[in-house]
């Protein structure tokens, strides 16, 4: 099993959770090709597809501002079949539902690609946030959150999210080969619901910093700083530490070259 495999059944375990609260819940497949994602899509995808700020008077819908709540992380998986390839689940209103509203955001973003691994992660990381390249969507934080925008005109076209599901499959495949599969979860029920969400988030980006820390150190670089001031038996993070030192030490012994490597 891979590092992250089990949130996989936490995230499914979230969303069951939802349903069964009566949230409204919506389920999109999409085709798995990128040609065939970006076919008919009302926005220009790719480098420089959106020229310029969207200001508050142009905004049609905000989402993930500060007040309202966000969270928004990804993850990945070496075993493609685990990962629902094209799926797009919608908790709460759409966005041509939500003229002029501040909504609470949440975005998890799934990968999967047999030859994915840690190296391709800080890739991932970059392509999530996405810049210039959805036409009508602009994304104002990216720290630990998303706090985005989508522009009257582009709502005027047909912007949902559907077309940023679509977009962010599309570039995922795009700019990292690897990726095989992606499934995405957009939430904008209410802050309340992203805070499991979040729980989740916090765990999976403590695995990503610790690895990366760890390739960090193995170069000559020691750049990971525990910020919990306790004993680690008290942590509350600690089987999240355990299963990283344990993960780190197996692929040590199995890669090429060390001494119990066949």
């Amino acid at each position: 099993m891979a590092i992250y495999d089990a949130y996989l059944n936490r995230i499914a375990a979230y969303v069951s959770d939802l349903r069964q609260k009566g949230r409204l819940i919506r389920e999109i497949e999409c085709p798995p090709e990128v040609s065939r994602l970006l076919d008919g899509l009302p926005a220009k995808v790719g480098p420089g597809a959106n020229p310029g700020i969207i200001l508050r008077g142009d905004t049609f819908v905000e989402m993930g501002n500060p007040d309202a709540g966000s969270s928004a992380f990804l993850f990945w998986t070496n075993n493609p079949p685990l990962v629902r390839d094209g799926r797009i689940t919608l908790i709460g209103p759409d966005i041509p539902e939500s003229p002029g509203a501040s909504l609470p955001f949440g975005q998890v973003l799934i990968m999967a690609g047999a030859g994915l691994s840690e190296k391709d992660h800080q890739k991932l990381e970059h392509t999530q946030f996405v810049a210039d390249q959805i036409e009508g969507y602009m994304i104002r934080s990216t720290s630990q959150l998303i706090w985005s925008r989508v522009s009257r005109e582009a709502a005027e076209k047909g912007f949902r999210f559907e077309t940023l599901g679509r977009a962010l499959m599309a570039l995922f495949k795009t700019d990292v080969p690897a990726v095989e599969s992606v499934e995405v979860l957009f939430v904008t029920t209410s802050r309340e619901d992203l805070e499991p969400l979040e729980d989740i988030g916090a765990q999976v980006r403590k695995i990503y910093k610790s690895i990366l820390a760890a390739d960090w150190k193995a170069r000559g670089f020691d750049a990971y700083v525990c910020s919990y001031g306790g004993d680690c038996k008290t942590c509350p993070d600690q089987p999240v530490c355990d299963e990283i030192k344990e993960v780190v030490k197996v692929r040590k012994e199995k890669a090429p070259g060390s001494e119990d490597s066949p």
